[in-house]
């Protein structure tokens, strides 16, 4: 199937030639080991919610794709500003233009650019569990279908690990799962967790909202109620992380994250992935498919390489919360970074 689609590319290629920058063969072979001569490749990205987390997965896909294919692959970024109408709008307006590849970040836009296309390759990012998003019975890595790509699950019993050690269960004995119903995958991240946490000794309890209407009203009730907070690696929330910020902070709640993003806007601690490596992997991926000739249905999901202890440092302070060595605070490494680069330029 694929490989039909390069010689696709190879035919819109030859009626764009006029308007294409003209790179020696040579130069081409040097930089990625193939022969990219005629070839260019139209790539089309959903992105649910404009996020940090969304946001750093979509460049880092972009940017691997372009150190791989450098001009001959072009893309055309769609954000759907939180609604699962409009993935599917921008799904089928990809479709329409016979996109070489769709990527889609987060759940919803895979789930729309599944349902608009059996034929064009998709590689979700974000995603946390394949089998819940598309309704996969029997998972075994691949989904058999033109579907691929990186999910952002962090070890959930690492993350149980986490809030156990900050938080004893003799001291916060009541723990609340905080999440949005429309995301399927939030779900499954609470129904794993909660196994968790009740084989160490909480009680556990979700709060659930359905969309972020519901976000403040549901934070206070599961304040009241509860001794710590789990919220997932969730959209919604994490659009509204400033929100539930205003209400469990004041509270004297504290809240471990299932990603960075969420835990810069509300939380105390995360055990948190890079959004940027997982797109950059699913970027890898989607040059395999393109040049390489693989076969998504055929791809295993990848996960990220690695997970990193974090945690918010204002929010540790205000809450009196003892953060163990082996934590990184959250934009740390950017500001050392950030300090070199000065240090540098000043030299």
């Amino acid at each position: 199937m694929k490989m039909k689609k390069l010689h696709a590319c190879i035919g819109a290629a030859a009626l764009a030639a006029s308007l294409a920058v003209s790179i020696p063969a040579a130069a081409e072979e040097e930089t990625t080991g193939v022969d990219l001569t005629g070839l260019d490749f139209r790539v089309g990205v959903i992105q649910l919610i404009q996020h940090p987390a969304l946001d750093a997965a979509t460049q880092g896909f972009q940017d691997a794709l372009t150190d791989l294919l450098g001009d001959h692959v072009s893309f055309d970024v769609q954000n759907a500003a939180g609604d699962s109408a409009t993935c599917a709008t921008i799904a089928n307006s990809f479709v329409s233009s016979h996109y070489d590849l769709i990527m889609a970040n987060a759940t919803a836009a895979l789930q729309a650019a599944s349902a608009a296309t059996e034929d064009i390759p998709i590689l979700g990012t974000s995603v946390t569990d394949y089998a819940t998003a598309l309704g996969i019975d029997d998972w075994t890595g691949t989904t058999g279908i033109n579907v691929s790509g990186t999910s952002d699950l962090a070890p959930l019993d690492q993350q149980a690990e986490m809030l156990a050690e900050l938080f004893p269960v003799e001291d916060y004995e009541t723990v609340g799962i905080l999440y949005c119903t429309a995301e399927p995958n939030s779900k499954y991240q609470a129904d794993h967790i909660r196994e968790y946490l009740e084989d160490d000794g909480y009680t556990v309890t979700d709060y659930t909202f359905s969309d972020s209407n519901d976000v403040a009203q549901v934070t206070d009730t599961a304040c009241k109620n509860s001794k710590v907070l789990y919220i997932p690696t969730d959209n919604t929330a994490a659009n509204c992380a400033e929100n539930i910020n205003n209400i469990a902070l004041p509270a004297g709640v504290p809240i471990i994250a299932g990603e960075e993003g969420i835990c810069s806007g509300c939380g105390v601690a995360t055990l948190s992935i890079s959004y940027y490596d997982l797109g950059y992997k699913t970027g890898e991926m989607a040059y395999d498919i393109l040049v390489n000739g693989k076969d998504p249905a055929e791809m295993e999901v990848q996960t990220a390489d690695k997970v990193t202890k974090e945690y918010n440092a204002v929010n540790a302070s205000e809450l009196g919360v003892k953060i163990p060595d082996d934590y990184v605070e959250i934009g740390a490494e950017e500001e050392a970074s950030e300090e070199d680069t000065e240090a540098e330029s000043a030299e």
